[in-house]
């Protein structure tokens, strides 16, 4: 049952990164598993290899918690190499309430991740508003161009792998801001085309590996600092997720790049009621992951 639970959460990692402004870390760490992750990816080091050159494969898999990252990592293939073709889908035919259910989550997000913080200080509250400036400033860039350059693919890779790990930060949305997240997250996933994933998994394993040092040194040295930064970045993100926003665009050549939106007021009609609907139904979601993480953890 323990490794199901796993597995579940894995996939709902996998489904958040995925979906552009939403952070697979945020579900990691309001499911309870996010500092057990870390843990196990930064584990993944020298000593580790010598385990495993030397054959002492169940050292090296205790070392590594190995269990625990096989259960949680094909839970988050699986997810992305399916949910990707639901996804293109649904956002093609059913945008704003596919939005408004993310916003639901997110919003969510922001208030069970920052309720774990034991002590709000002056310290905290200005990380909450740095956390939540940055993320802002991010969701207002211009995306780059697209690109099926080998090393800018690696780059892709580690950048967006560091930010799938980060709660708060969405992989899929830096991806945008790179301009490879419909060469990546959509046809190449959608088609299985090895030469863009290939390097884009090299590279995110280059920069989950490192990340997980640096995230790990900081979550244990200032805890509460760190909650706060992260739930502005979760915040800030909903900029990205308002359902009710226009593409603008610019054309080159035969490509058109997506260079910012033109944010909108709904009308109210019965659209924005069946909105509002999936908006309750992200966050009575993450309610219940809530609860079924604490379920676990007691």
């Amino acid at each position: 049952m323990k490794h199901f639970s796993l597995f579940i959460k894995g996939i709902a990692m996998g489904a958040a990164n995925v979906i552009p402004g939403v952070s697979g870390g945020t579900v990691a760490l309001i499911t309870g598993i996010f500092e057990t992750l870390i843990h196990s990816i930064k584990s993944i080091d020298v000593k580790a290899f010598k385990l495993l050159l030397k054959g002492e494969f169940k050292a090296f898999a205790d070392h590594i918690n190995l269990p625990f990252l096989i259960t949680v990592f094909s839970g988050i293939a699986i997810s992305i190499l399916t949910f990707a073709r639901l996804l293109d889908f649904l956002f093609e035919n059913y945008p704003i309430y596919i939005w408004s259910f993310f916003f639901g989550l997110i919003l969510a997000s922001v208030y069970f991740v920052a309720k774990t913080i034991d002590k709000w200080n002056l310290s905290v509250i200005l990380n909450f508003i740095v956390g939540t400036s940055i993320a802002v400033t991010i969701a207002l860039l211009t995306p780059a161009s697209q690109s099926d350059n080998i090393l800018y693919l690696l780059l892709c890779g580690i950048v967006a792998a560091s930010s799938m790990i980060l709660p708060g930060l969405s992989g899929s949305f830096v991806l945008i801001l790179m301009g490879n997240y419909q060469l990546v997250m959509i046809d190449a996933v959608n088609t299985l085309n090895l030469k863009i994933l290939v390097p884009v998994a090299i590279g995110a394993g280059i920069g989950i590996l490192g990340f997980s040092h640096l995230l790990s040194w900081i979550f244990e040295k200032f805890k509460n600092q760190t909650i706060a930064l992260l739930s502005g970045f979760i915040l800030g993100s909903l900029i990205i997720l308002w359902p009710w926003k226009n593409e603008l665009t610019q054309s080159y050549g035969e490509k058109v790049k997506v260079v910012g939106y033109e944010w909108l007021m709904p009308n109210m009609n019965l659209e924005f009621v069946l909105a509002v609907v999936f908006l309750l139904l992200g966050f009575v979601a993450i309610y219940f992951m809530e609860k079924m993480a604490k379920k676990n953890v007691q």
